[in-house]
């Protein structure tokens, strides 16, 4: 071999690799690993260690961990300790990651920055990293040498793509810091549609939860955390509960847990303990659909409160963006301006009153279920006889409960 051919191969495998694959080739072949690592962040992370929804077999948790210890360096114990305290202390200062006190550009930008300082903490990994891996592989080679696997992904990636592998190494280093760290931690709690007016700020970033592998649908997630689907609604798709879905029918995973889905009785005329139950067991649903009503009760109103009142339409739209949310979590100012509009509007005054003491149901844990009962009659009772067409609807529906 002379000296010029084998400069020649030489400049070949830094511009094409072993592949010699197309740019297109490359592209595809950058889409479908970091997809294979968000699969492994959702699936195993998130929804398996970090929430225990489902039991994986050995075959696909030794894969995930191998992929992402490759493909991202996490520790396995460091990110379920981090996200389990997010759930405990959210939209707390103590939250590690919230826009809310940190501000959205802070997580949006640095939030991986923010995940390694957290992973620092040895008060959050010993209180909240209990029950993950700690086999003879994570101890001395998934933990103590957590950088290799990444080191070893760029000298793969090169091998294959030449100098082009730099770039594709890069975007799998970036891609999950940007989507998880960033997208979902700080978009996911700052914009975005709510299906449940859970007590924290998370929002449904896209119905449909593909690119980040069904993380989107965040608000479903906080309000259901120990739910292995994500998905709530008819025209939300979660691809990660796919993927569990096909590895359960191949026997390589086990779900423990998904979110209640309610139950009806239509001819149900009196509510009994079977729909006190239920009620509570799907409050979140109920209070969804309360919200849904409260809706149609603005539209019924609306058009009376414009032709008898001098109130401006920025106060009314911001009036009927403060009755979708729970009468608890509403400030001083906020309380103060729904009183001022139930001034010209004794309708939406008692549903945003009905409510409050619908809410009431689950939280007197002091109660016995007879009490209970007894107050969910009388709260139909008075729904029903309070002439609000909404509400009327409403409390039918809520007896059927079953």
């Amino acid at each position: 071999m002379t000296l010029d051919s084998g400069l020649n191969l030489v400049l070949d495998f830094l511009l094409n690799g072993l592949t010699h694959a197309t740019g297109w080739q490359v592209f595809l072949f950058a889409v479908v690993v970091t997809h294979i690592t968000i699969a492994g962040v959702t699936i195993f992370l998130h929804r398996c260690q970090a929430h225990r929804a489902l039991d994986l077999h050995a075959i696909p948790s030794h894969f995930f961990r191998f992929w992402l210890w490759m493909t991202t360096g996490m520790v396995t114990k460091e990110w379920a300790a981090i996200h389990r305290k997010h759930h405990a202390k959210c939209e707390t200062e103590e939250d590690p990651h919230s826009p809310v006190t940190r501000g959205i550009e802070k997580v949006l930008f640095e939030g991986a920055e923010l995940y390694r300082v957290e992973a620092k903490n040895k008060e959050t990994i010993e209180k909240y990293g209990h029950g993950t891996p700690d086999d003879w592989m994570e101890r001395n080679v998934y933990t103590k040498h957590s950088a290799l696997g990444v080191a070893l992904m760029l000298i793969l990636d090169v091998m294959l793509f030449g100098v082009l592998g730099l770039t594709v190494w890069a975007v799998q280093m970036v891609w999950i810091p940007v989507t998880a760290a960033g997208v979902i931690n700080g978009i996911g709690h700052f914009w975005g549609y709510r299906n449940y007016d859970c007590t924290d700020a998370s929002t449904n970033v896209f119905p449909i939860g593909i690119l980040i592998g069904g993380e989107e649908l965040h608000n479903n997630h906080h309000t259901f955390g120990t739910s292995a689907k994500l998905s709530s609604k008819w025209y939300e798709f979660d691809i990660g509960w796919m993927y569990i879905t096909i590895l359960s029918y191949m026997g390589l995973a086990k779900v423990k847990k998904v979110a209640p889905e309610p139950r009806f009785d239509r001819e149900k005329l009196v509510a009994d303990l079977e729909t006190l139950q239920s009620v509570v067991a799907n409050r979140y649903d109920v209070m969804a659909k309360y919200a849904r009503s409260l809706s149609r009760a603005w539209h019924d109103e609306v058009d009376h409160i414009r032709a008898n009142s001098a109130l401006e339409s920025s106060f009314l739209k911001s009036s009927k963006k403060l009755l979708q949310r729970e009468p608890a979590s509403l400030e001083i100012v906020q309380q103060q301006q729904l009183t001022e509009l139930f001034k010209h509007s004794s309708a939406l005054k008692t549903m945003h009153e009905m409510r409050s003491e619908l809410t009431a149901l689950w939280e007197r844990s002091h109660s016995s279920s007879d009490q209970l009962l007894h107050q969910l009659r009388d709260w139909c009772a008075r729904a029903e006889a309070s002439g609000i067409r909404s509400l009327q609807e409403f409390s039918l529906r809520l007896r059927s409960y079953a």
